[in-house]
């Protein structure tokens, strides 16, 4: 793989997941609109997220301020060379945000020094796997601050929400969802995940927002759990932004993982509503294949 054609791959990745919405989370945001009331407050906000979509696309600008965290998701044949692509990667995020496809995001967490170029421990945060694929297929997901900010993870049984089940998984992501009260820019998707430790977990959960919006969960008792998730929150009332409405929720993912006997978590990942996913199918010498939404 060429180590230049890779990076400029990872740049038009990272250019366009910051900038255009996949087409399976626009429609959803269109088909939310219709649903609000057009003179209301919710009604308004819907436009103010469409107008918002429009105009980063047609000034090929970020989509919000955050452009957020650097989360690349890595599928490769074995023997790719994941230092070169680790190099890579680094060298499109400086790139990136020096054309100001990224903010300059990226802090010490102890002395609040910006590194300029979103680039240090932890950034961009990098996950490989092998498989038996002949190709690399890479998955970006930039997650703002403030949705990251009203994730949860909850240990069941708990007094108030309820015991080791469904219902109890049921209650623990509602509970999330009306202690956000519209903050992490609503209206959100979830990714959830039951079962695993507090780290497997949230990584599990944070997982489930790459897939589309419009997809069907092959378990069907997840399948049933996320549909009821949706429509219990759409119900709450908050509303875009917490402005009121029907349109708390665009979405939720649900995974599980195995856990030890001892410990039953949910964990809860919030995503806003620029919600920023791409992916990239890539050929032998480091091109773009084809876009993956």
């Amino acid at each position: 793989m060429d180590a230049d054609r890779l990076a400029r791959s990872l740049l038009e990745l990272i250019r366009r997941t910051s900038v255009e919405l996949p087409d399976d989370v626009r429609r959803t945001i269109a088909a939310a609109r219709r649903q609000e009331d057009a003179e209301s407050a919710a009604g308004y906000a819907m436009r103010i997220i469409e107008d918002n979509i429009a105009l980063a696309a047609c000034n090929d600008g970020p989509l919000c301020q955050d452009t957020g965290s650097i989360l690349f998701y890595i599928h490769t044949p074995v023997g790719v060379d994941q230092l070169l692509f680790e190099d890579a990667a680094i060298r499109a995020v400086r790139e990136a945000t020096a054309r100001g496809w990224l903010r300059q995001n990226s802090v010490d967490s102890v002395t609040g020094a910006n590194s300029g170029d979103n680039v240090g421990p932890g950034s961009p945060d990098l996950h490989f796997a092998q498989w038996r694929e002949p190709h690399c297929e890479v998955r970006l997901m930039l997650k703002g601050g403030g949705c990251e900010n009203v994730g949860a993870t909850y240990s069941l049984p708990h007094p108030r929400l309820g015991g080791r089940d469904l219902r109890g998984v049921e209650n623990a992501i509602l509970d999330c969802v009306i202690e956000a009260q519209g903050q992490g820019c609503g209206p959100g998707v979830l990714g959830v995940c039951i079962g695993g430790d507090r780290v497997s977990g949230m990584d599990w959960a944070k997982r489930q927002l790459l897939r589309r919006l419009d997809d069907q969960n092959a378990d069907p008792a997840l399948a049933e759990l996320e549909q009821r998730v949706v429509h219990k929150a759409n119900q709450l009332g908050i509303g875009p932004m917490g402005f009121g409405g029907r349109t708390t929720l665009l979405g939720c993912k649900i995974g599980k993982r195995n856990r030890v006997p001892a410990s039953f978590f949910v964990s809860v990942s919030y995503m806003c509503w620029a919600f920023r996913r791409q992916g990239i199918a890539l050929d032998a010498a480091g091109n773009i294949a084809h876009w993956l939404y």
